[in-house]
């Protein structure tokens, strides 16, 4: 079915007011690959997912459906949220078991079709969200990344409107036949940056009116600095961070060659890695990319990224490192406030990059790779620095030039806080969100 031909079929007598009367009901699909728990997230997606779903409470009501973890709860309220859970153990022998076997078949693999871009992925998940939306009578179903959940959602819900939402390069990456024939059932294609959304839109310029940018968000009154959290600095100690995951296309490699260099002329340096310790499967990012740099981060998956990572520093340098590990989502700003410069050194083409606005709403200087949307959040030489990508010097460069220039630091800083909170808090996102959601419903070819 074309959604667009439908859509101009519609017809409205007067607007939808959102703000007087809960006229939406909206559904948030969950990716299968994570859990959410309120008010404590840790993933990217399912913070996202926290913070819009309980802004949007004030004017629409709102379901979110997610995998059912370990103690959790099938139904539960938080913060006028609906949480519905779904069991995911019918799925777990084809969700774990393919990744091996596409080892010992990798010749005959479709890397344009990997097992994780297969209906039958979490399919009874998925089966299970599409009939509980049926009985709720959603007018909204947003999902984030999976394509492949949009025709099972269409068969048990001819009438509502789909928002398919786009964190990473899936809809250009993956087979183009099989991505085509889903987004004729989508009524909205969501990029969270510039970048994402402008290459579905040169691959599929037939939906180019679907295509719309949301920007990931920060809470700009939660991330923001206080001078009477910061340590006292002893004897010049000049404080670098890194908050994300410890992955090989994050460039945590790069980072720490770069620092190597950094401490020969910065010996106070030292260097906090904030994030979980686990690389994404190769067939998520690298096997799809048709960039070198990103291909060429396929040699770090042969073994252990951490151990690779540890065993190029020196020990005189490694004692100026520190590998945190995980830490709750809420106890980052303790870790941004005690940073000087906060370094985001990604190899592949990062689709947004939610801890460099973090940081800046704590007002702290960024240095950043050109890669993705990374560049649309940071501009060079204004709220941080920007570096060419797997470029050890430069990057070492920056951060020299930083840490040896307070004032810049400063100014930095401020136009960073200045930028998060004209463009990246979570209000200024619902209310985009909001205006979209409106536009579908009302049936309008044009979303503006």
């Amino acid at each position: 079915m074309n959604r667009t031909n439908t859509l101009r079929n519609i017809s409205h007598t007067k607007p939808l007011n959102l703000r007087s009367g809960k006229n939406m009901k909206i559904a948030f699909f969950n990716q299968p690959i994570g859990t959410i728990s309120p008010p404590h997230q840790d993933g990217s997606i399912e913070i996202w997912t926290y913070e819009v779903a309980r802004r949007l409470t004030q004017h629409c009501e709102v379901i979110v459906y997610a995998k059912k973890g370990c103690n959790q709860k099938e139904s539960e309220y938080h913060q006028g949220v609906q949480y519905r859970r779904m069991s995911t153990v019918a799925d777990q022998k084809f969700a774990y078991l393919p990744p091996i076997v596409d080892k010992r078949l990798l010749r005959f693999r479709n890397f344009r079709r990997p097992i994780f871009a297969s209906s039958l992925y979490y399919l009874t998940y998925a089966l299970q969200v599409a009939k509980d939306l049926r009985s709720e009578k959603c007018d909204i179903v947003h999902i984030h990344n999976f394509s492949q959940y949009v025709p099972i959602i269409r068969a048990l819900n001819p009438n509502i409107k789909i928002a398919l939402h786009m964190q990473c390069e899936w809809l250009t990456q993956l087979d183009r036949t099989m991505i085509e024939r889903r987004l004729k059932d989508v009524d909205l294609i969501i990029g969270c940056s510039k970048y994402i959304t402008e290459k579905i839109r040169r691959r599929f310029p037939q939906f180019t009116k679907c295509c719309k940018t949301v920007p990931n968000g920060v809470d700009v009154n939660y991330f923001v600095n206080k001078n009477s959290h910061v340590t006292p600095k002893k004897n010049g100690v000049k404080r670098l961070l890194f908050v994300g995951r410890v992955s090989p296309e994050k460039g945590v490699h790069v980072l720490l060659d770069a620092f190597k260099q950094v401490a020969e002329h910065c010996p106070q340096a030292q260097l906090k890695l904030v994030g979980g310790q686990g690389s994404l499967p190769i067939e998520f990012n690298v096997a799809l990319s048709d960039d070198p740099k990103v291909k060429d981060l396929a040699s770090f998956y042969d073994g252990n990224y951490i151990s690779h990572l540890r065993r190029k520093l020196s020990l005189n340098v490694a004692s100026h490192v520190v590998f945190i590990g995980s830490v709750p989502h809420q106890q980052l700003i303790n870790f941004y406030r005690d940073a000087d410069v906060f370094v985001f050194p990604s190899v592949w083409n990062e689709p947004f990059g939610m801890p460099i606005i973090e940081a800046m709403a704590v007002g702290i200087p960024v240095i950043s790779t050109r890669s993705g949307g990374i560049t649309e959040i940071v501009k060079d030489g204004e709220n941080g620095l920007l570096v060419q990508r797997d470029d050890a010097s430069s990057l070492a460069e920056a951060i020299l030039r930083l840490l040896s220039d307070e004032d810049l630091r400063k100014s930095m800083g401020k136009a960073g806080r200045k930028r998060a909170v004209e463009l990246f808090s979570w209000e200024q996102i619902v209310k985009n969100l909001l205006h979209l959601y409106e536009n579908i419903c009302l049936g309008n070819d044009r979303l503006d």
